[in-house]
């Protein structure tokens, strides 16, 4: 199997109709309510790999089935490795989404998804409750099974539909976050605890990860859809 070899792009309308499919999935609020647990996935795991990278130590990760997660680390509580750390929950499915479409961009399709794979194993290792365990194992045998047992056009579908999924559902978690604080929720947000750690209000924070999250949209939708 040869992970650098390009592979054609889908026909325009398929790459529309996978960002339909991946729109249908974020907007409606009950279907999102299922679906949110890939945008944790990736939050949690961007929180455990940039404390990795930082020098800090990862504990665990735990994923709950309201869609909420926690990633423990240990090392300095104040300085840039902590701060990178926070930030890096609300970027990650984002920046992710990024990533993935500069590679779909290329035609990459078979080493995104084996990349993808990589680091859903990777996370595996470190989750640390019985039903963080199940939704990253699920979220990884269908990777696994799709690069494995489909054909090009379907990996390649796939592979869109994933990546508009990031660069979608990485839009709403910040916007659900700032109605939660609106209204009193969320103290100890992300958010938050940059903010007693930086000394830098909690909107810019906020305003941080709209920019990463709408950028990202902007330009990975780019890139997919060939401009």
């Amino acid at each position: 199997m040869d992970l650098f070899s390009p592979k054609a792009a889908p026909a325009e309308w398929l790459v529309i109709a996978t960002a339909v499919a991946a729109l249908a999935v974020t907007v409606p609020r009950r279907v999102w309510l299922v679906a949110r647990n890939a945008i944790t996935i990736a939050h949690e795991g961007g929180h455990g790999l940039v404390a990795l990278a930082t020098g800090r130590r990862l504990e665990a990760i735990r994923l709950h089935s309201d869609t909420s997660g926690l990633t423990v680390t240990r090392g300095r509580p104040t300085g840039i490795g902590v701060v990178l750390t926070l930030a890096a929950g609300y970027t990650a499915a984002p920046l992710l989404g990024l990533g993935g479409a500069a590679l779909l961009g290329a035609g990459l399709v078979t080493l995104l998804l084996w990349i993808a794979t990589a680091l859903l194993l990777a996370m595996l290792v470190m989750v640390r409750n019985a039903y963080g365990v199940l939704t990253v194992l699920l979220t990884g045998t269908a990777f696994v099974l799709v690069s494995w047992l489909t054909g090009p056009e379907v990996q390649s579908l796939f592979a869109y539909a994933v990546v508009w999924f990031l660069l979608l559902g990485g839009v709403r978690p910040t916007f659900e976050l700032q109605s939660k604080r609106r209204h009193g929720g969320a103290p100890d947000s992300d958010a938050d605890q940059l903010s007693r750690l930086t000394h830098v209000h909690p909107g810019v924070w906020l305003f941080f990860f709209h920019a990463v999250s709408i950028c990202s949209l902007i330009g990975g939708g780019r890139w997919l859809l060939g401009f």
